[in-house]
């Protein structure tokens, strides 16, 4: 019998699995804290594992940075310390744990090594769940005496305010615990958008990269500047893609013909316009220049000043969104 027609009889005879109530989340970087902050508001119990002795202050900070930004009818901030712990030991911190979200660097055999030793401290039915934005579970969980349990789930940062999480898969994944990411991380209020098949980089971030590479074309000639280009994209196709994904905004564009008539109108000369978009060299020159340009446009605030804008603004699209589409029945 296969895991997922094992875990098929396991649930006719139980019954459904009872919501994860605790969660461990293993370090407190950038994505980490993002969680900590999203789970907690979520009333989920929290562990902390960090080998930071200064752990328990970086999270006390991101969690006033961030607990104002959280999603509308979450948990007071009030309630948080009640829920959090901090344990340095992985395995004790594991042990128990209904979820365990791993935030480690990317490196293979790093995650490998942790995967290891979480496999054999985690509970058997624990989720296993990785923020990699690049491994594939196989070869993360290749260690593992049982990696059945382990789904990839990549936030798009920041985890706290964005919705859209990637569900990625391997094939010594179960089926079953698929199905359970996706109940998890909609029970927080994310948008899990499964994988059909494990990809490099994956798919958010493989858009971001190749508008990430004009836009240093375009910065690099001189065209406009780093700070104008933000400005074009946050005015045109960031306000479009908050609203419509790039496919649905062509297929609009097409007017009653649809993607159908766009395609064979205005994108027939689709081919011939990417042959000459640009393939800059990231060399010394150019990463000086943006980076000059960087400080100079955006260096008059803090980080944690930038923060509180780009969670503000984000923040008021969603709940902007979602008024409109309940006035809209959408």
């Amino acid at each position: 019998m296969s895991r997922a027609e094992q875990e098929q009889v396991q649930e006719q005879e139980q019954g459904p699995v009872a919501p994860p109530r605790s969660v461990t989340v293993v370090g407190a970087g950038t994505i980490g804290l993002g969680w900590i902050a999203l789970f907690l508001g979520h009333g989920l119990h929290v562990t902390v594992n960090s080998r930071r002795a200064e752990a328990p202050a970086v999270v006390a900070d991101a969690l006033e940075l961030f607990a104002p930004f959280l999603p509308e009818g979450t948990a007071d901030p009030d309630t948080f310390a009640a829920r959090l712990s901090f344990e340095p030991d992985l395995e004790r911190a594991v042990a128990g744990a209904d979820v365990v979200v791993e935030n480690a660097p990317e490196n293979l055999e790093l995650k490998q090594e942790l995967f290891e030793r979480i496999g054999k401290a985690a509970s058997p039915g624990a989720l296993l769940l990785s923020s990699t934005s690049t491994l594939n579970p196989d070869h993360m969980g290749a260690r593992m005496a049982d990696p059945s349990r382990l789904v990839v789930a990549h936030p798009f940062n920041p985890p706290h305010v964005v919705p859209l999480v990637e569900v990625v898969a391997g094939e010594g994944t179960a089926p079953g615990a698929v199905q359970e990411a996706v109940a998890f991380l909609e029970s927080v209020g994310r948008v899990p958008i499964v994988l059909h098949k494990p990809i490099l980089a994956f798919a958010a971030n493989r858009l971001q990269s190749a508008l990430l590479r004009e836009s240093v074309h375009l910065v690099r000639e001189g065209v406009v500047t780093l700070e104008e280009l933000d400005r074009v994209v946050t005015n045109s196709i960031g306000l479009r893609w908050a609203t419509v994904g790039p496919f649905l905004a062509f297929h609009l564009g097409g007017g009653q013909g649809g993607l159908r008539k766009w395609l064979g109108t205005l994108g027939a000369g689709l081919e011939r316009g990417w042959e000459v978009l640009g393939r800059p060299s990231m060399d010394d020159a150019t990463i000086r220049s943006l980076i000059e340009q960087a400080e100079a446009a955006y260096g008059h605030r803090t980080y944690e000043e930038w923060v509180r804008v780009r969670d503000a603004r984000q923040t008021g699209i969603l709940r902007s969104l979602a008024e409109a589409d309940r006035a809209g029945n959408v």
